[in-house]
Parts: C-alpha cells; structure tokens; sequence
C-alpha cells in the first residue's frame, strides 16, 4: 500500500495538475481511501467471518441494484464511453468493484448449501451458470470486461475446488466461449482490441497507441529503471499512469529487478491467501478466502499481462497500488475477512 501510495505521488503529477491543478491530488484522495480502507480491515477481522453465510443473498441484491444505478441519468457516470461509477458528489463509488466480493460471498454460501449436489449438471453447473448471469448481462452493458474476467475466473475457480467435475468445467469453458464469440458479433470495439492485441504495431497513434505506450515506458526502465520521479511517459504520453497503467511507470522509474518485488509479493500474498483456505475446516470460510486469494492473484496478473501486451487492454486495477478508492477501500475489507478466517479456520467463528 504504501508502495502504491509512493507511486501515485509520481504517476500523476501531471495528470493531476492537467486535471485539478493541484500536483498530489490523486495522492491525498488515495491517502483518503487508506485510512477507511484500514478501519474497513480492522472492522471486517472482527466480524465472525459466517456471518457473511447470512448477509449474503441480501448484499449480493443490493450489489446489483447499485450495478443497474450507473445507468441513472445523473447519477452513473460514464468515462470513455464505459458506465461504470455513480456519482453523487459527495459519494463516488463504483459498484463492480463491491461486486468481486459479493459474488465470492454468495457464491460461497451457495456451494457450502448444494454440497456435493454441485457433481451434477442440473443441480451443480446449470445453476451455477445462471448466478453469474446477471454479472455478464450488467457489466457487458458497462462495457466493462476486466472486471468480468476476474469475477468469472474467481468464480470457476471455486466452483472446480468445491468439487465440479472435469465434465462440468468443460462445458463451462464451451459455455465461456461461444458467449465471448457472441459479444464480440454484437460490440465491434471488442474485436478491435481484439486486433490491436494481435497486431499492435498497425495503427500506433491511434487503437494500438496505449498498448505501444506502456511497451515504451517499460522497456525504457531496463533492470534498474530511470530514477524515482524520472519518468518521461508519464508527461501526456502514458494513459491512465496511475490507475491501469501504474506498473509500466513503476518499471520505468525502479526497472525490472525491482519492480520484480511487486510480482513476489503479491504471490505471496495469493500463496498466504490459500494456505488459509486450505487449512480452514469450515467449506464456507474456505471458498472465501480461496475467492479473495484467487480475486487478488488473477486480477494482479491480469493487469500485468494487459499492460505487457500479453492479453489484450482489459482496464482493471492493479491491487492495493493502482489509483482507485473503492477498489483499495474493499480489497482491504477482504484482507479483514482473510483474517478473521485464518484465527477461526479449524472450526467456524461464533
């Protein structure tokens, strides 16, 4: 956090004086979300963590109320051309970042219900696939992929470590990509990202021109980077340096070896994230904190991948380091959940 706090401060300098004409601007509101972030922690290691079980269904309801409010004229926002945020200016918060944990929590209290009813289709896979329908129909609306692709991983993910069959996944899979086929016919800026991901090179001023940026401003960091605060990209060259594209400046200024750090930590962060799910005894305490590890990895590496050119642009944070108070302000919350299962994991917390 503290690392994400430090290259905000130098990421957004520039954007931030464009923006609000005040350099940290970006850096106190990040400043802001930590300190709610760490009482969110504090909070959530207090509460027994099956508590979740009951509040569930109720916060995974008003998870996808708030996701259908950003498309209210004049309370969603919408920012290049995605509708993502509902702001009412003195709270500005966006609902698919609370969706990544309540899908974990709902669908953790669903697999914990169906037990080993999940091995069979009518009571395991097609039901399974008709709870996250409602996260593919809302955030194909809002244009927003990234954070779909983490909930779905999150979600498979659970679903084959509570027991799903080979079977089961395959058909999920099948399902996965004939829906993909599907909204990429009916989106045509899907398939051309799409095709700047597989040529990137052909339009670099224009649909190719963030991806060529971010290989720029990583590559010109080489093993030990440019200095702290020596970034050239992040002059109006980079988009987004500090939100989706925060890694690149991070290579730029403190080159690969040490930006390297970043990568082992956050694997151990996933690698703590899943021992304590594995030693918990209890299905539901170990589904969540096998979704949170599994949130926190996956969206790191897809962050990473997209801004390496590895995947195509996908628009998702990386965790605890990127701009972004909602997505700080709930990670930490989870961390708080991790927590208390990892004091109650042989036996469920009262």
């Amino acid at each position: 956090m503290l690392l994400g706090l430090v290259m905000i401060s130098s990421s957004s300098v520039v954007v931030a004086m464009e923006t609000y004409g005040r350099t940290y601007a970006y850096v106190i509101r990040q400043s802001q979300a930590l300190v709610l972030g760490i009482i969110g922690l504090i909070v959530a290691s207090q509460i027994p963590y099956t508590k979740w079980k009951d509040w569930a269904k109720p916060l995974f309801v008003i998870t996808v109320i708030l996701l259908i409010v950003v498309f209210i004229p004049g309370v969603g926002k919408v920012a290049k051309g995605a509708a993502r945020w509902i702001d009412v200016g003195f709270l500005r918060l966006q609902p698919s970042e609370i969706a990544k944990l309540a899908y974990i929590f709902f669908l953790s209290a669903w697999l914990q219900k169906q037990g080993d009813k999940i091995k069979h289709f009518q009571t395991g896979l097609l039901p399974f696939l008709c709870l996250i329908t409602p996260a593919v129909v809302i955030l194909m609306l809002q244009r927003d992929l990234g954070t779909l692709m983490i909930i779905l991983i999150t979600s498979g993910l659970m679903f084959f470590v509570a027991g799903a069959s080979y079977g089961q996944i395959g058909v999920g899979f099948l399902v996965a990509g004939v829906v993909l086929l599907l909204l990429i016919a009916v989106a045509p800026y899907r398939m051309q990202r799409l095709t700047t991901y597989l040529n990137p090179g052909n339009d670099k001023l224009g649909t190719g021109y963030h991806i060529n940026q971010s290989l720029i401003t990583i590559g010109s960091g080489g093993m030990w980077g440019r200095g702290f605060g020596n970034s050239l990209q992040k002059h109006l060259y980079l988009p987004e340096p500090q939100t989706d594209s925060i890694f690149a400046v991070t290579v730029e200024e403190l080159g690969f070896v040490r930006s390297s750090l970043i990568l082992l930590v956050i694997a151990a962060l996933g690698y703590r994230g899943y021992q304590i799910a594995f030693r918990t005894t209890d299905l539901f305490g170990r589904m969540v904190a096998f979704g949170i590890a599994s949130w926190f990895l996956f969206q790191a590496i897809v962050n990473i991948s997209a801004i390496m050119g590895l995947i195509p642009l996908t628009g998702v944070p990386l965790p605890f380091i990127s701009y972004g108070g909602t997505s700080l302000i709930l990670s930490l919350s989870a961390v708080g959940v991790l927590l208390n299962i990892s004091r109650n994991r042989y036996g469920a917390a009262g």
